[in-house]
């Protein structure tokens, strides 16, 4: 009712006597204020440096921003990015391009002095990149000009920005643009620290230009150039299985096993593990799924060699095997003094207590405890 009265009398205003009640208002609402001042600035022409000052005053901080300061502080930026957003719609596409630019630069500094904890703030840096990729489809910007700016952020971004832009923007950068990616992919770093970083953000984008073009042997021939762990080999054989080809696929795979017996990435053992049961190679599937058990003894991978024996009916006696195993761990462990003065002594005795709880055998967990002992919590 009082909304109704209000509307009704507004109505009955003149212009000036509104225009007069909103400035005075906005005279003392910051985020009215900037509302205003680049709806004004829109209407007359698109002068980016109004919306970069609105930019620069929304993200600007004095000291950190608390938890329970970021959702108002993050409620200022959306709103200079909401009219920003309206340019688009004014045929403006070149300068709102310019403006995500400049405020992805300001957002990214100002999240080392904000609790991200919310996500709030972070999900800016994702509403920038969607209205950046909308900016692009709607202006005739140089293929090569974006190349170049989406190759820098993609270097020295410290949060993952325009990740995987080749893939993203590749009907917008062409054939011209992805040429042009290709070239500054090559360019080497200086010192040693800056080359790493470098090497490995390069790597990560010629992977993405390869990936686009959809051919599989650039995407290895890239990969193939680092082997020095087990993880890069599986990712070999999953990029060749991803690819349909899966001889090539369980080659890479065993070649990285052999050549990281010890300590193995368990990603690349699971993959072995499949491929095996595919081809019906059971006593090799069951040999990486023992060795994984005994290199890392607890219900996870205890867990896992029910999972891959009981495809093969052969659970009941290696979960024989498999408790033996523990328990002469255990003796072993128990036999030597020093064990005594450890704090994991009733470290495998609790695995024991673990596994009967998760067969639901609560009596033979609870004997376990009781006679072996386990940590307090279970």
């Amino acid at each position: 009712m009082e909304k109704s009265i209000i509307r009704e009398r507004l109505n009955t205003q003149k212009q000036d006597v509104l225009v007069n009640i909103i400035v005075e208002q906005a005279e003392d609402d910051e985020r009215l204020f900037r509302q205003l001042y680049m709806k004004a600035a829109r209407s007359k022409a698109c002068d980016v440096k109004v919306y970069r000052e609105a930019l620069e005053i929304a993200v600007h901080i004095d000291g950190f921003v608390s938890y329970l300061e970021t959702y108002d502080y993050a409620s200022g930026i959306e709103d200079v990015l909401d009219s920003i957003e309206e340019l688009l719609d004014d045929n403006r596409a070149l300068e709102v391009v310019e403006l995500v630019d400049y405020a992805l630069n300001a957002v990214e500094k100002a999240l080392n002095c904000v609790d991200g904890s919310s996500g709030t703030v972070g999900g800016i840096l994702c509403r920038l990149q969607d209205i950046h990729l909308e900016a692009c489809k709607k202006s005739a910007i140089d293929p090569e000009e974006l190349a170049t700016q989406l190759f820098d952020w993609e270097l020295r971004t410290d949060f993952d920005t325009f990740y995987g832009a080749t893939q993203i923007y590749a009907n917008i950068l062409g054939k011209k643009g992805l040429t042009k990616y290709r070239e500054l992919a090559k360019v080497p770093g200086s010192d040693s620290k800056e080359r790493y970083g470098r090497r490995f953000r390069i790597t990560r984008i010629m992977e993405s230009i390869a990936k686009e073009s959809r051919d599989v042997e650039a995407v290895i021939a890239i990969k193939i150039k680092d082997l020095s762990t087990s993880w890069n080999y599986f990712q070999i054989a999953e990029t060749y299985k991803e690819a349909g080809k899966d001889d090539q696929a369980l080659q890479w795979a065993e070649k990285g096993a052999e050549a990281f017996p010890d300590r193995t990435d368990s990603r690349l053992r699971a993959f072995l593990i499949e491929e095996y049961f595919n081809r019906k190679r059971y006593e090799e599937m069951m040999a990486v799924a023992w060795q994984e058990f005994n290199e890392s003894l607890n219900l996870a991978q205890y867990r896992n060699l029910e999972k891959y024996s009981s495809k093969i009916d052969q659970w009941s006696s290696c979960r024989t095997k498999a408790l033996d195993l523990i328990r002469n761990i255990i003796e072993q462990e128990n036999s030597q003094e020093s064990r005594r003065y450890s704090c994991s002594y009733n470290q495998r005795n609790s695995l024991l207590v673990q596994i009967f709880l998760w067969e639901n055998d609560v009596e033979a967990a609870w004997m376990e405890a009781v006679e072996g002992g386990c940590t307090d919590s279970l």
